[in-house]
């Protein structure tokens, strides 16, 4: 062998060997960057197609979980993303969103749950399956239990109470119905005619109508016990048609004797 072709074969040898050796750098670079963890962007407020592509870039997957009616936010917002914003995730990580509806869904009242009488927290569970959203507009006294329905409004308009339930009205999802409840207090009574009442047994009569003894002023000298004297006038006065809001006062003039009226 001559030495020009000696030396043609150890420059193929060479070369050869070189090449190899890129190769396996080559390998080694891209095996020992799989799978390491890179840090999950933040799609929130973003548009479910621009994220997509932002995604893809980063070597992640966006899938779409579920779709929700939100009011004023355009049609297919990223609300929420699972693993949250931040996390150190894999290369090809499916990232789960939540994302805006297109459009908003109806549902006739009569599609909704009883409302009228019934308790304000339960049905303000059951209209969130829904995604309806619920508000309390106000409080008016009602004998029966407190913070039970006994109005419910939407857009402006009665819809539903003791007059009855209007049916057709359409309740947009990502709506919000507002209901008047029940209390037990401020309601009106008819003012209890104290005079000539001893000022114990009074006393006890406002407690049953949920009123209360207001000032007390006295007539003469009175040595018995004050629950012993009479009442001689009440102040607001009682009259067959007067009321009072419950938890008010009534004021009394009280004296030791009877009342020659009262004999």
């Amino acid at each position: 062998m001559t030495l020009k072709r000696f030396l043609l074969h150890l420059s193929a040898m060479v070369a050869f060997v070189v090449i190899l050796l890129l190769v396996v750098l080559l390998w080694l670079k891209i095996y020992t960057h799989h799978g390491q963890k890179l840090e999950l962007p933040d799609y929130r407020e973003m548009h479910v197609d621009e994220a997509k592509i932002d995604a893809k870039k980063h070597s992640f997957e966006i899938l779409v979980n579920d779709s929700i009616f939100k009011v004023g936010v355009e049609g297919g917002i990223i609300l929420n993303q699972n693993p949250n914003p931040g996390s150190m995730v894999k290369e090809m990580r499916k990232v789960y969103v939540d994302i805006s509806r297109y459009n908003a869904t109806t549902n006739t009242l009569q599609d909704l749950p009883v409302m009228y009488g019934r308790e304000f927290n339960g049905v303000k569970r059951s209209l969130s399956h829904l995604e309806i959203e619920s508000e309390i507009k106000s409080y008016k006294y009602d004998a029966g239990e407190a913070d039970h329905i006994l109005e419910v409004w939407y857009n402006g308009e009665q819809i539903d109470g003791k007059a009855g339930r209007k049916n057709d009205v359409e309740i947009e999802t990502g709506g919000t119905m507002s209901f008047v409840l029940s209390k037990k207090e401020g309601g009106e009574i008819k003012i209890p005619d104290l005079t000539c009442e001893r000022l114990g047994n009074a006393k006890w009569k406002l407690q049953i109508s949920k009123l209360k003894l207001g000032r007390i002023e006295k007539r003469g000298l009175i040595t018995v016990p004050l629950d012993s004297a009479y009442i001689v006038q009440q102040m607001p006065s009682y009259t067959d048609s007067s009321s009072i809001q419950m938890g008010e006062s009534i004021n009394v003039l009280i004296q030791q004797e009877k009342p020659d009226i009262c004999r």
